[in-house]
């Protein structure tokens, strides 16, 4: 196994085009157990380690240009309140030690349905840059970057350049079901975002499904039931009907397996229960900032 140090991103580039199998390590807190556990062993390893602008962040008005490096204590520490669904998310990943070197950069990279960043990212709706030497930068929607288990929509000769979430303009939450409360993968998990600028919610569901996905059905489902009650002009309590209603849509949107960590049956049940409270959590917050359609524009 060769390991590659590029010490620019250009140079970066020039090293993945001249070899696309080489593995990207950043925090290398996925990859290094796969080579641990000998289930990966690839011919190259392209440490992006001594590329500073990786692990930077540029907070605009209405987006956060994250970079992949950025680890996740970096975000719970400074970006809580532009990304509070993706700070609530890396609050649960593994442990101290792990959250000061792992990034976002990561979960893309490895493209796991269980990565604790993808259903902040798909309820936020962002988008991924990547650029490779050859054809320039592009950005990749979320919701087109996830192409199968543990696949994504990465050429072979592209690299992740950075994450562009669009600042929350409404609550965001983010729950995770673990067999135990630290050092553990998602049993299954479920973030939800309010947008009362477009009077949408989004959401993300991550470990339930070969990829991370958002349950589309229960969305438009509750669109619809806010506008048509309308919930975001006068901020009534949600109807348990409604709520109800969308915890089903949501669970129905899964398609989990059974293995080690849970059932599919547990799963789908746990992201119907995540989807009901994240969405009782993040209307209560809506209702308490008293967010009127007047206040949100």
């Amino acid at each position: 196994m060769d390991f590659l140090r590029p010490a620019s991103w250009e140079e970066a580039l020039a090293v993945k085009a001249e070899h696309p199998t080489a593995v990207p390590i950043a925090g290398g807190t996925d990859i290094m157990v796969e080579i641990n556990f000998d289930h990966r062993r690839p011919e190259y390893l392209l440490d992006l380690n001594r590329i500073p602008e990786l692990a930077q962040w540029e907070t605009g008005r209405d987006s956060v240009r994250l970079g992949p490096s950025v680890p996740y204590t970096k975000i719970m520490e400074n970006l809580r309140a532009e990304l509070p669904g993706l700070a609530l998310a890396a609050h649960t990943v593994a442990s101290p030690q792990i959250r000061n070197r792992a990034g976002v950069g990561g979960n893309l990279g490895c493209a796991s349905p269980a990565g604790d960043a993808h259903p902040a990212l798909l309820a936020s709706g962002a988008d991924v840059e990547v650029e490779s030497q050859a054809r320039g930068a592009r950005l990749i929607p979320i919701d087109a970057f996830y192409r199968g288990v543990k696949r994504n929509a990465l050429a072979a000769d592209e690299l992740i350049k950075a994450i562009h979430i669009p600042t929350a303009d409404g609550p965001q939450q983010f729950s995770k079901v673990g067999t135990r409360n630290a050092m553990v993968i998602a049993v299954c998990a479920f973030g939800l975002a309010l947008h009362p600028a477009t009077r949408t919610v989004r959401t993300g569901i991550g470990s339930a499904a070969p990829t991370p996905i958002r349950a589309k059905t229960a969305e438009e489902f509750l669109n619809a039931a806010l506008e048509e009650g309308g919930f975001w002009d006068n901020g009534k309590i949600i109807t348990p009907s409604i709520a109800r209603q969308f915890a089903q849509l949501a669970s129905a949107a899964c398609n989990p397996i059974d293995d080690v960590r849970g059932t599919a049956s547990y799963r789908r049940h746990a992201v119907g229960v995540m989807a009901r409270r994240t969405l009782m959590w993040t209307w209560e917050s809506y209702r308490g900032d008293g967010r009127t359609l007047e206040g949100a524009a």
